[in-house]
């Protein structure tokens, strides 16, 4: 068994579910994830492109509950394309929202 990571407890780590993302960019880019659960953290969660084809992802252990994330693609935030759930934040853009269960 893996040992968790530091600030989490066993019953925290045993309630988060698995929820993997996907962002199409150009091959070789930098992307990352960032929202509510990184707290907007634009270099915390590096997405890999596995396959050099252009299709970024990243699997994250998340509690349940709702998140406003974006992607930061070589710098430049955007809303996830692919989510239909969005919600406007207060720089006067929109964050992409997705309800873990």
């Amino acid at each position: 068994m893996k040992p968790l990571k530091q600030g989490k407890t066993k019953a925290a780590v045993e309630k988060s579910t698995r929820k993997t993302f996907l962002l199409t960019a150009a091959p070789g880019s930098e992307v990352y994830i960032a929202g509510t659960m990184n707290k907007w953290n634009p270099k915390q969660h590096k997405m890999k492109d596995t396959r050099n084809n252009g299709k970024y992802t990243i699997t994250l252990m998340l509690p349940k509950g709702l998140y406003e994330y974006k992607f930061v693609v070589n710098g430049n935030w955007q809303v996830d394309p692919d989510c239909q759930n969005w919600v406007r934040n207060p720089m006067g853009t929109l964050n992409s929202i997705v309800n873990v269960d």
